[in-house]
């Protein structure tokens, strides 16, 4: 995972030097928004019913123009994902921080609107659980390089699409899904699932 994050870090490093020294070729920009994110739920103790939970993502990017409509575009985000479920006794909710590194295509279809698509590495920071009842809420803070429960990286796809209103300005929406599950042995503690997460956000470009 280590490396992998370096190579990711390294990635953006090289890119926003380039940017600096070029005009049109390569920008660098910002990006936040919102998240809207659940699990989908695979084998194991999981007989609950998952509910939705709003988050969001703010981060860096890179626009590396490869031909006329055809651009290579990663970023780094800071971005919370994880679900919440209702039963008799009270309210569950599990959010999850990640740092995600999309390594996207961007197509150019007309005019402002373009598609983008490609693989995302997720790493995992920490996890927080809350449980509210009509007595009171419990909460509880996981750093997950210090627990073994979950996988610390997890190898996923994005497809989605950006609208520029300028070359500077753009909104963008997309829908991300991990390909691998965060752990191997679900159980009612520690359920066995793949993220999902529907995102909308604002883009800069300098």
């Amino acid at each position: 995972m280590k490396k992998i994050f370096i190579l990711a870090i390294g990635l953006f490093i090289t890119g926003a030097a380039n940017a600096q020294s070029t005009d049109k070729p390569i920008k660098l920009g910002v990006k936040a928004g919102v998240n809207y994110s659940n699990i989908i739920k695979d084998d194991g103790n999981n007989s609950f019913k998952a509910d939705y939970l709003v988050g969001y993502h703010a981060g860096v990017t890179l626009d590396i123009k490869l031909l006329e409509n055809l651009a290579f575009t990663p970023e780094a985000l800071y971005s919370t994902k994880g679900y919440k479920l209702t039963n008799s006794i009270g309210e569950f909710t599990q959010t999850t921080h990640f740092i995600d590194v999309p390594i996207l295509a961007s197509i150019k279809l007309g005019g402002g609107l373009n598609l983008v698509a490609g693989p995302q590495v997720s790493f995992l920071l920490s996890t927080d659980n809350k449980f509210e009842t009509g007595f009171g809420t419990a909460q509880q803070q996981i750093v997950e390089d210090d627990a073994d429960r979950f996988k610390k990286s997890l190898v996923g796809g994005v497809i989605g699409f950006r609208y520029d209103f300028s070359n500077k300005i753009g909104i963008n929406g997309r829908y991300a899904l991990d390909f691998q599950k965060n752990n191997e042995n679900g159980s009612s503690q520690t359920p066995e699932y793949k993220n999902q997460v529907f995102q909308v956000g604002l883009g800069i470009k300098f």
